[in-house]
């Protein structure tokens, strides 16, 4: 049992006063591990002080990891065995290159030992739903990456759900949210900006390029935002391009082809074969240019170049916000990895 001692007429503010009774109750083991503590409702009514008092107690002893807070079930001491692993929720659409790379640069860079869940939702709202609440509390932190095909009725399910999850604990990466408001972590890349971005950088390069042909599939989540990047880039460089969505007909002299998927083997295969009955090479005669860089990128073709943004370094920036308990919002922008086909 906490007993708590507010002298009003202090010199020590209430807030202190309240945050010692507290740390000083657990160092006499009068509150215990796990231990359910008043509410802010119930002690503001009765000490006779303000809610905002109790608060900004309860904000920094939760921040010294003295107390928990429990979503929709109260204040709690915190539970010191269960503190010594940081325990780490990854909530993925699905586990790919991609993510493996993110949760690669989080491991080589939080510096507490850390236990970690790995949960794919398959871009499942109902899932995503389920997943959340069965492990709301149960973890220090939660990366999502929210990946959907949804309507706006969707969309709002999941900023709801999401709101679920105390902001001090969230980290999204990969894909921003813009309509979700709150101060909350996030690792984001902009797709139709960093298309045009990372190309434009790159222009000295397209000199060598009379036409862009943009290979992409309908499933494409981010399709539609990345080829309007391309585009914007191709009618400001004055080349030609055109978006198609199966196999090419033909290879003209010069053109440079983007795949605008994950997978090289989806589109590539096509692509050679129609440069073998033209008998025109790849990196000399025309391009390749590929979307999201992976291992094998560096294998295929003598090499393919990719445009992508850095999920390594998004992972990084995830655990930099957990190590510094600082949530914030941070840009990992395109950049492009040139090799033999372009």
């Amino acid at each position: 049992m906490i007993e708590f001692h507010i002298d009003k007429n202090s010199t020590v503010a209430l807030y202190k006063q309240l945050i010692n009774d507290i740390i000083a109750a657990v160092k006499d083991n009068q509150a215990a591990p796990g231990q359910m503590i008043p509410s802010m409702n119930e002690l503001s009514d009765r000490l006779g002080i303000s809610k905002e008092t109790v608060k900004k107690a309860y904000g920094i002893l939760r921040d010294q990891s003295v107390i928990e807070a429990r979503q929709g079930k109260g204040f709690y001491i915190s539970d010191k065995k269960r503190k010594n692993n940081l325990s780490v929720l990854f909530l993925f659409d699905k586990f790919n290159n991609a993510k493996q790379s993110i949760v690669e640069g989080f491991n080589k860079t939080i510096e507490q030992k850390c236990k970690e869940t790995i949960l794919i939702y398959n871009q499942d709202v109902k899932l995503f739903e389920y997943l959340i609440q069965e492990n709301l509390d149960n973890f220090d932190y939660y990366v999502i990456a929210p990946h959907f095909k949804t309507n706006a009725p969707g969309k709002e399910k999941v900023i709801k759900t999401i709101r679920r999850i105390p902001f001090s604990k969230l980290i999204i990466v990969d894909n921003q949210i813009n309509e979700l408001k709150g101060n909350y972590g996030v690792a984001y890349q902009d797709f139709s900006a960093d298309a045009y971005n990372c190309l434009k950088m790159a222009s000295e390069e397209f000199h060598k390029v009379s036409r862009i042909t943009v290979i992409t599939r309908p499933s494409s989540l981010y399709c539609q935002y990345i080829r309007n990047g391309i585009a914007k880039f191709g009618e400001e460089s004055n080349i030609e391009t055109e978006f198609i969505t199966g196999a090419p007909q033909k290879i003209r002299p010069g053109e440079a082809f983007f795949l605008l998927h994950s997978e090289p083997d989806t589109g590539l295969p096509d692509i050679i074969k129609c440069a073998q009955n033209s008998n025109l090479e790849v990196g000399k005669d025309f391009y390749i240019i590929s979307y999201n860089d992976s291992p094998l990128d560096s294998l295929v073709l003598g090499g393919l170049t990719t445009i992508s943004t850095n999920f390594d370094e998004m992972g990084q920036e995830a655990a930099k916000m957990i190590n510094s308990r600082q949530m914030r919002r941070t840009h990992i922008p395109f950049g492009m990895k040139k090799r033999y086909t372009f």
